[in-house]
């Protein structure tokens, strides 16, 4: 047989594509996932107009049960609001939207793997909760919020895992259903679950209740929050949070549909 010989030397052609890294696909599907995100117009209102709005509205007017330095308490419920908002409900309609439309299966054709795809999404998530966090944390701190360096730490600790949480859902929902029946679902649950997260925030609610509202995510979050940033560790809470996570992923993963 005669053997081949290559006649020009490697570099004599240009371009010469090669496969690239896992790293720098990742970053690509993050950055257009945020993009997307922060172009939505509905997304901006979930994640960034009704936090704002709750927070600055609870914590000036007139509104009984909350305590004296009512800031103090307002502000892990409305980070627990933002968490909610983003994760959750505009991830779920995002990624049923996306599987309606025929997007997710396209970009399931392409060489960006499935794992991919997921955590590109998970990522541009993870980035807008950053922003939303110092964005209330500085309207907070501007209307008298103090927090301790240790509880600031503690509290990124648990909207991390709250995110992790309820991204897990999401993924979830908008992976298993229909869109406009993920779309009504979302806001449907996301209302309920803001009911639920309220009753957390009443001093004087019998502990039998208390217990109940904070099996949800919703309350487990914004109790865990809230003593996080009293340099407390709710372990109840971050075990409801931890177990909603694990039984959502797993049920995500194995549902999950790309069309």
């Amino acid at each position: 047989m005669t053997e081949i010989h290559n006649r020009f030397a490697p570099g004599t052609f240009a371009p010469a594509p090669q496969p690239t890294t896992r790293g720098k696909m990742l970053a690509a599907q993050t950055r257009l996932e945020l993009i997307l995100l922060l172009r939505n117009g509905e997304q901006l209102l979930l994640t960034m107009f009704i936090p704002i709005t709750l927070l600055i509205g609870l914590t000036l007017l007139p509104v009984s049960g909350l305590g004296e330095h009512r800031v103090d308490r307002v502000v892990p419920a409305v980070m627990m609001v933002a968490v909610m908002s983003t994760a959750f409900t505009g991830q779920a309609i995002a990624v049923g939207f996306d599987r309606r439309y025929g997007a997710l299966k396209r970009l399931g054709a392409t060489p960006l793997p499935r794992w991919g795809i997921v955590a590109g999404k998970c990522s541009a998530v993870l980035i807008v909760v950053v922003l939303q966090s110092i964005l209330l944390g500085a309207i907070g701190i501007a209307l008298g919020w103090r927090p301790s360096v240790t509880g600031l730490a503690l509290g990124a600790v648990v909207i991390a895992l709250g995110t992790a949480t309820f991204a897990a859902l999401g993924l979830l929902l908008g992976g298993t259903l229909k869109a406009e029946i993920v779309l009504a679902l979302a806001n449907i649950l996301w209302f309920i679950m803001l009911g639920t997260a309220s009753l957390v925030m009443i001093d004087d609610l019998p502990t039998a209740v208390s217990l109940i509202a904070r099996t949800i995510p919703s309350g487990a979050l914004a109790e865990c929050l809230d003593q996080a940033l009293r340099t407390s560790i709710d372990w109840y809470g971050i075990a409801v949070l931890a177990a909603w996570g694990s039984l959502s992923g797993w049920l995500a993963t194995r549902f999950f549909r790309f069309d």
